[in-house]
């Protein structure tokens, strides 16, 4: 087989050593994922070896990393060494990755791993204690290794007590990793981080520079979490809640789809787009599966948009907003489990960061919401005006006239 050659980052090159514990923490698009994944990719290739690829939470292969691995292999051209089957890959020299979740295991279960050489933890800042007490000592082969990569959250994240505190385990290589440290950083996603560091300096910290989030206690949403894919079984008769926010100038213009089971708010489509054209909106609505079908609740304050939007075949009316509609929108918000699909990124990245003012001089949270990082809650907000203003849960559920 010819030489295989693969471009390193240079932050990354102090991981090229070998280490028991490897990590790397930092913002989106710094390529730490695509770093791991090759060089897994790579040592498979120089050597047997059986790798467990975590999670806390899995509940299917679309949650793992096994698709990126996969396309590595394919791009590096070693697919004739690899045999990829549904739910592992078989490696060189009877080696193989498989894919799991921590919260799946117990004291007994986790033994199975003991013969591993390679474990890596992505999505690592949602690791608990418990998960990584089970796996250190459980991956013990000699020269084996825990490789981490993370986005950070908070100091008190079990990982970041173990990898970036005052006492670090021996044979420790920790690498802080930036979208200015990835030559192959995206166009598309150079328009987001801009324009995430010119109106939200706070969230630009967090999710593009790798920053903690800042005082825990000011953050207005923690009924949340981000669901596995096969979580989201909408029903052809699901009673579907439609909720638009227009882009003003250098704004976003958003679309958000959700339904509700119960208690439980599902949100699993969505569309954004900065500086989007009013000529470009109605593709950008088309995206969001059977958005012309349902009504769309949208911000009023756009009448003309709203015009345009319905002379272009969608079913839009204004939302009623009035005092006090924020902050009724959001505490109704708050009285459900909300559970969000993986694909739905901004969503994601709002209910991590809305968040209540902060008194600069005292450091106390306010009873006052912070007027950023809230394009899809306010588009969620007025998905859900007509149910909060109609009875709530029990406006929600299977919809029989669809």
């Amino acid at each position: 087989m010819a030489v295989l050659r693969i471009e390193t980052p240079r932050v990354f090159v102090p991981l090229l050593s070998s280490s028991r514990y490897k990590g790397s923490h930092g913002g989106r698009g710094s390529g730490k994922s695509h770093y791991f994944a090759e060089a897994l990719v790579e040592r498979c290739l120089m050597r047997p070896t059986r790798a467990v690829c975590v999670r806390e939470i899995q509940k299917s292969l679309e949650q793992s990393v096994k698709r990126l691995i996969e396309d590595k292999i394919s791009r590096l051209g070693v697919g004739a060494a690899f045999g990829v089957e549904h739910d592992r890959i078989k490696t060189p020299g009877g080696g193989m990755i498989i894919f799991q979740g921590m919260q799946n295991h117990t004291a007994e279960s986790i033994k199975s791993l003991e013969g591993y050489d390679v474990a890596w933890v992505e999505e690592a800042q949602s690791l608990s204690q418990r998960s990584l007490d089970l796996l250190r000592p459980t991956i013990r082969n000699d020269g084996s290794e825990l490789w981490f990569s993370w986005n950070p959250r908070f100091a008190t994240d079990p990982v970041d007590k173990l990898l970036r505190g005052p006492d670090r385990p021996p044979g420790t290589i920790v690498v802080e990793a930036n979208w200015r440290d990835n030559p192959w950083f995206p166009p598309v996603l150079k328009e987001e981080k801009d324009w995430d560091q010119k109106r939200d300096p706070d969230k630009y910290a967090h999710i593009w520079l790798g920053g903690y989030q800042k005082n825990s206690q000011a953050r207005v949403f923690k009924n949340w979490r981000v669901g596995a894919a096969d979580e989201f079984d909408a029903q052809p008769k699901e009673r579907f809640y439609f909720g638009a926010d227009w882009g003003f100038s250098v704004d976003p213009t958003v679309l958000v789809r959700c339904y509700t089971r119960e208690r439980t708010l599902f949100v699993d489509a969505e569309a954004y787009k900065v500086g989007c054209e009013i000529d470009a909106t109605p593709a950008l609505f088309d995206t969001v599966p059977h958005s012309r079908k349902w009504p769309i609740r949208a911000d009023s304050a756009r009448p003309e948009t709203i015009s345009y939007m319905s002379r272009h075949g969608f079913k839009v009316t204004k939302a009623l907003k009035g005092a006090g509609s924020v902050e009724d929108g959001v505490e109704f918000l708050k009285s459900y489990d909300i559970v969000v699909h993986p694909s739905c990124r901004h969503t994601i990245d709002e209910l991590s960061l809305y968040s209540y003012k902060i008194d600069k001089q005292t450091e106390e949270v306010l009873p006052v919401l912070e007027d950023k990082s809230n394009h899809v809650v306010d588009a969620l907000r007025y998905a859900l005006e007509g149910a909060r203003r109609h009875g709530g849960v029990a406006a929600f559920g299977v919809y029989a006239g669809a």
